[in-house]
């Protein structure tokens, strides 16, 4: 039997939140890498991080890190990538990046392999595939099986978003914060533009013209290039919440014809990458301290919006870090392994 083939595997940015992530990812999922790279900003070189039982030295990152690499895994924000995804495709890698920079060019695919692995052809085009935002992962994971049965025409969503998604220092601000206000000290804020312990700030990323942030901007655009369907209406509130690991979702759709919440819990409990978690008289919901550490979208409190002839309400929780992330990259790159390289 031929051996199956391995790949040489880089992963940019390392050693932040995400990168780390995916490292623990590629490992638990035994993905085929013959070797990887680990680079970073010049802060980080010289630091070693553990893969496979070995320690592997951070590099920095630089024009000529991308030599011999088969699949960069990219996540180090949108400016890195815009600079670094044309040198490592022009040196023969395929990136997979996790910023926000591709997602919307029309010749780079927007792809969560649940939903439309089909897309993943157009690739080729520039050598880039776009990891989509971690709140639309999750949603549409849960949604894409009930789009199937009866189209959706509307979904209007408010969001509780974990710190961790703005990244290691955001986890740290809130650790801090909650140590200062337990024991009567002044709180600092860095990372975020009021104080996060203890409160919920209804802004994610900056407010644009239309008074929306570009969090609910992304979560409109991408839900439509995701399902090929502009005509989709979406709506969307992004919230910050001090919670560490795991985003919530409350999610109202308008469906065409008509799902009983009975028929929707068949769909999803048969959906793949979700876990149905909906026994309210047991006390069973979605939470996100059970979504931390899973690659599941947990769905529950499934039920009819009585206010409407065709509408569900839904509760979505993901590891943001995982699924909404490092899990959706990978397995992006095990669609590319398995199918185009």
């Amino acid at each position: 039997m031929a051996m199956s083939r391995q790949y040489n595997v880089a992963i940019v940015g390392a050693t932040g939140a995400v990168g780390k992530e995916m490292i623990r990812v590629l490992e638990e999922r035994n993905f085929p890498v013959k070797s990887l790279r680990l680079l970073a900003s010049e802060r980080s070189e010289g630091d070693f991080l553990e893969f496979q039982g070995e320690d592997l030295m951070v590099q920095r990152l630089c024009k000529e890190s991308f030599q011999g690499i088969d699949i960069a895994l990219f996540s180090a924000g949108g400016a890195l990538s815009e600079e670094f995804c044309p040198v490592a495709v022009e040196a023969g890698a395929v990136c997979i990046d996790n910023s926000s920079a591709w997602r919307m060019d029309a010749e780079v695919p927007l792809v969560v392999p649940e939903v439309n692995p089909e897309a993943l052809a157009g690739y080729r085009s520039k050598g880039i595939v776009a990891n989509p935002n971690c709140s639309t992962i999750q949603m549409l994971v849960a949604l894409k099986p009930l789009h199937d049965e009866a189209r959706i025409r509307r979904i209007v969503v408010s969001t509780y978003q974990a710190v961790s998604g703005s990244g290691q220092q955001a986890i740290e601000e809130l650790r801090n914060q909650l140590g200062d206000l337990l024991n009567g000290r002044p709180t600092r804020t860095d990372i975020y533009p009021h104080q996060i312990a203890f409160n919920c700030l209804p802004q994610i990323d900056a407010f644009l013209d239309n008074g929306y942030t570009k969090e609910e901007m992304k979560m409109i655009r991408e839900t439509q290039k995701i399902l090929g369907d502009e005509s989709i209406r979406v709506t969307a509130t992004t919230v910050r919440v001090p919670v560490f690991y795991g985003h919530s979702e409350s999610i109202n759709i308008e469906t065409e014809s008509k799902i009983s919440p009975d028929r929707a819990r068949e769909i999803l409990s048969a959906a793949p990458g979700v876990e149905l978690v909906d026994d309210v008289a047991n006390g069973l919901y979605p939470m996100a301290k059970d979504a931390a550490g899973s690659d599941m979208c947990l769905v529950g409190r499934i039920r009819e919006d009585e206010s409407l002839e065709c509408g569900l309400n839904l509760w979505v929780v993901a590891d943001n870090l995982r699924k909404g992330a490092a899990t959706n990259a990978v397995q992006i790159a095990e669609l590319l392994s398995q199918k185009y390289l």
